[in-house]
């Protein structure tokens, strides 16, 4: 058992017995001796639980001349080691995701995480050595735009912004309507109304060039209906009308693609010759294309044919590179 079990454990044993020997706690715990002080020194230094050993009745007890002795219970909430690594995970995160949304404000919640963290088997330093969450492709945020806009979101209020079209290489002024704030693949997306278009968009933070609150207030659009239009289709471009793109990974790959989420939608099914079948709604393919290159040869797409198409102008253009 986990020291988290142990500790409930040891509570357990000297709530339902005068006094417990220290032969039943090295039996019940399936602990050596050594690692039994451990714990015991943590429940009393670290928690505050008054236990004492009694020499006359020969075991440990609860101290029953301390004031809290009678109501002593441990607290409330206690994670198992997935749960602790789990948090590890989050206090990582908080410290990588930057720009921060909260700033100094998350410094003390970190702060609380790496306590919790220590309450496990292992420092929360060892942990955070063994562990690590690697970020590939993150696109630095300018902070200033960041917090302007986090701010515009969380007040409910109009942004103007000088957005950069990385396609065109040009920039445009838009006024919108920020609704919601998405981490995707390691960079920062803004959902919103926008009131030039008259309709949901898309823009990636970090080709926001320009951003100031405007005195309006901003358009609000229903969680469902954000839902429909952006994420209907595959990946971070989106829209009402989809298709569904059909794929055909080759035997060896389908062991990796068939425990793989692609979508909230998709379908999948093996084939008798171990291939996979993966079905996928999508309404822009230019992200799908991305991640369907990356798979070589080991991926065929059945359909439809647009996407076939696309695939195959794609591939013509990779092999010109490489003709001469």
């Amino acid at each position: 058992m986990d020291r988290t079990e142990r500790f409930y454990k040891i509570q357990q044993l000297l709530n339902a017995r005068r006094s417990v020997p220290k032969s039943i706690f090295l039996d019940e715990l399936e602990v050596s001796p050594a690692t039994f002080k451990r714990d015991l020194e943590y429940l009393r230094d670290r928690i505050g639980m008054p236990i004492i050993w009694d020499s006359e009745l020969r075991g440990y007890r609860i101290d029953d001349a301390d004031p809290g002795a009678g109501t002593f219970e441990l607290p409330g909430l206690w994670f198992s080691a997935t749960e602790i690594h789990a948090l590890l995970t989050m206090e990582h995160l908080l410290e990588k995701l930057q720009p921060g949304l909260l700033g100094p404000q998350v410094k003390p919640l970190r702060s609380r995480i790496r306590k919790l963290l220590e309450a496990g088997d292992h420092s929360s330093k060892e942990v955070a050595r063994r562990i690590r969450i690697l970020q590939i492709g993150a696109r630095p945020v300018e902070p200033n735009h960041f917090q302007t806009i986090s701010t515009a979101l969380l007040s409910r209020r109009r942004l103007h912004i000088d957005h950069y079209k990385r396609q065109t290489g040009k920039s445009t002024e838009r006024e919108v309507s920020p609704q919601r704030l998405v981490h995707y693949r390691d960079n920062w997306y803004l959902d919103t109304w926008c009131h030039m278009r008259k309709g949901l968009r898309t823009f990636s933070v970090d080709a926001i060039r320009s951003a100031r609150v405007v005195a309006k207030r901003a358009r609000d659009v229903s969680e469902k209906s954000l839902d429909a239009t952006l994420g209907s289709g595959f990946g971070i471009f989106s829209g009402h009308q989809t298709e569904t793109a059909i794929l055909q990974f080759n035997p060896k790959r389908a062991r990796w693609v068939s425990r793989e989420h692609w979508h909230s939608q998709q379908e999948g099914d093996f084939e008798l010759d171990g291939s996979y079948i993966l079905k996928v709604p999508y309404s822009d393919p230019r992200e799908l294309i991305m991640d369907i290159l990356k798979y070589g040869a080991d991926v065929k797409v059945l359909g439809p044919k647009s996407l076939v198409i696309a695939v195959k102008e794609h591939v013509q253009a990779l092999n010109s590179l490489y003709a001469k």
